[in-house]
C-alpha cells in the first residue's frame, strides 16, 4: 500500500467484514496500490454517507488515509455499478465471486493489470449468456500475467509438439505420454485447443462437455499454483454437477 498519508485510487470491493460496533473492513483491489484493507467508519449505520457504495460489483473512486495496519476510507464515489445484471443471476453471481476471490490471491502491488481485468470481466458478465466461459477466460489471462500459463500444445516437460491427451498442473499443463506423471487427466486435445483460443482473446465454439472439461483443467491449474482452494469455485462446481 502507498506510504503517503492520503491517496486516491480506483478500486473494486473484493470482500468485507464487520469491525467493531458500526464499522466494516473493506478489502479493495486498487488500480495502483494493489490490495488495500481499509476501515469504513460508521458504514453499518443507517445514515452512513457511502455505505451503499462499498458493495461487491461496484467500481469506485476512493480517497484513503494510510494507517499502521489498516487504511481509512474517507470518500467513495461510484464509477460503474455492475451488480444489477449479476446479483439476481446465480451463474453470473458465482462466476463473479470466483473472480474476486482469485483476484485477491493473485494481487500484486503497483500493477493495474488485475484491476483492469476484473472491471472488464464484470462488465462482460452483465450481458453474457456464458458466465463460466467469461470466468475461465479471465483466469487463463491472469494466470498468464502471473507467469503460470499452462502449456496447451507442446509438452510442458520436454517441449514435444502436440496435440497431447494428458494434462497435469505439476508439470505445467499438457504432457506427452513419455512425460505423463501419475494422476494426469486424460483430455480431449480439442479441449486444450479451445483453452488456447479463449486465452488468446478469441471466441470458441465449445460443446457443453468441452467447456466443462476446460473449466475443470483451469480450476486444477489455478488451485495448484495458489496452493490452496478457491472456496467460491467449490460452490460453482457443486451447481455444475
Amino acid at each position: 500500500m502507498a506510504s503517503r498519508p492520503s491517496f486516491r485510487d480506483r478500486a473494486v470491493v473484493i470482500r468485507s467484514y464487520d469491525f467493531g460496533e458500526a464499522d466494516r473492513v473493506i478489502v479493495l483491489l486498487t488500480k495502483h496500490n494493489g490490495l488495500v484493507r481499509a476501515v469504513a467508519k460508521g458504514v453499518r449505520r443507517a445514515k452512513s454517507r457511502f455505505g451503499s457504495r462499498l458493495q461487491l460489483f461496484v467500481n469506485l473512486d476512493v480517497q484513503l488515509y494510510s494507517g499502521r495496519n489498516l487504511a481509512t476510507i474517507t470518500q467513495a464515489d461510484t464509477v460503474d455499478y455492475f451488480g444489477a445484471q449479476i446479483i439476481d443471476d446465480y451463474d453470473k453471481y458465482t462466476a463473479a465471486c470466483v473472480m474476486l476471490e482469485a483476484a485477491e490471491r493473485l494481487s500484486l502491488d503497483n500493477d493495474p493489470y488485475l484491476y483492469e481485468s476484473v472491471v472488464y470481466t464484470l462488465a462482460k458478465l452483465q450481458s453474457t449468456e456464458k458466465p463460466m466461459l467469461e470466468l475461465d477466460t479471465f483466469l487463463l489471462k491472469v494466470m498468464e500475467h502471473a507467469g503460470w500459463a499452462p502449456s496447451l500444445f507442446n509438452c510442458a516437460q520436454c517441449g514435444n509438439p502436440g496435440p497431447h491427451r494428458a494434462f497435469h498442473p505439476a508439470v505445467g499443463g499438457a504432457t506427452c505420454n513419455n512425460c505423463r506423471p501419475p494422476g494426469a487427466a486424460e483430455v480431449d486435445p480439442e479441449t486444450l485447443h479451445i483453452m488456447w483460443i479463449i486465452a488468446n482473446g478469441h471466441t470458441a465454439n465449445a460443446t457443453v462437455a468441452q467447456a466443462g472439461e476446460a473449466h475443470q483443467l483451469i480450476r486444477a491449474h489455478l488451485q495448484w499454483h495458489l496452493e490452496r482452494k478457491v472456496n467460491a469455485l467449490s460452490v460453482m462446481d457443486q451447481e455444475l454437477k
